[in-house]
């Protein structure tokens, strides 16, 4: 259906209304828009052109893989508006890539309004993140360059994509120097975010922090990139990815995030709890 504010659909899974709305300031810019929560945005006439500040952050990470402009395999856990495979495909054409979403009539509204573009290998598989990657082809694992694990219902998390149990699972798809990033989203005191980094580093070995400077010290609620991998992260990556901005902003690793961690709790499949809900106002836009 078409609403005020774009094309919409109610989801089944969920029950929430998934929106597409035009971006007021860049043409042939779009946001996916979910239980009122910003969840994707894209210009569909530049992937290259990244928004959310987590995203331009996950961007930098996937220009530091192998060889510029050279093709990867992508496995992203959560679509919305496809806006990385988007930029994958853009960036490191023929790359492949797996997508996997929970909410078929997301992907369903994305494809009619927001079309892929042509030539693109990416393949969507539908169902749940985690089930799907249990009873994904043996082919596949060993293979991936990079996981991308962006999993929302709403605003939060669920807690099932967010213990050991499901970060072992999905290291078993990585190439010896293949990458993961997670999409943490948390406020002050970074409890969930603190157990999340505590938790990836035990199930796959290496991890380093990516955020805005106030959002690591807690001061307000954001979103941390985490990026693991079971190989020794390259440490040459780190002032690129802090030249490459936003800013201001932090690589935290080694030494500094296990103080930043500061003995967290690992999450596991009996303990791990959604992420804490944002407050009301963190979404609000000025008219």
């Amino acid at each position: 259906m078409n609403d005020a504010q774009g094309p919409s659909v109610i989801l089944d899974k969920s029950g929430f209304r998934a929106v597409i709305e035009p971006d007021r300031w860049v043409n042939g810019a779009f946001s996916l828009v979910v239980d009122g929560t910003p969840q994707s945005h894209v210009n569909v006439e530049d992937p290259t052109q990244l928004f959310f500040e987590y995203v331009q952050r996950i961007g930098h990470v996937i220009d530091q893989l192998g060889m510029p402009g050279e093709p990867i395999t992508a496995v992203h856990l959560g679509a919305g508006a496809f806006t990385l495979p988007r930029y994958i495909h853009a960036t490191r054409p023929g790359s492949r890539q797996q997508v996997i979403e929970l909410e078929t009539q997301i992907i369903d509204l994305v494809r009619a309004e927001l079309p892929l573009p042509k030539g693109a290998s990416i393949r969507v598989r539908h169902g749940d993140a985690r089930a799907v990657l249990e009873k994904l082809p043996a082919g596949l694992r060993g293979t991936a360059d990079l996981v991308v694990v962006d999993v929302f219902a709403g605003a939060r998390t669920p807690a099932h994509v967010t213990s050991i149990e499901f970060y072992q699972e999905v290291a078993t798809l990585l190439a010896p120097d293949g990458v993961v990033c997670v999409n943490v989203a948390d406020g002050p005191g970074l409890g969930f975010a603190r157990g999340q980094a505590a938790t990836l580093m035990s199930a796959i070995g290496n991890v380093a922090a990516l955020a805005e400077t106030q959002i690591l010290k807690g001061r307000r609620f954001g979103n941390i990139v985490l990026v693991g991998s079971r190989s020794e992260l390259p440490l040459e990556w780190m002032p690129r990815l802090l030249a490459g901005g936003p800013h201001p902003s932090k690589v935290v690793a080694g030494r500094e995030l296990t103080d930043w961690i500061a003995g967290a709790a690992i999450a596991t499949d009996a303990t791990a709890i959604p992420s804490p809900p944002p407050a009301r106002n963190v979404f609000l836009t000025k008219p």
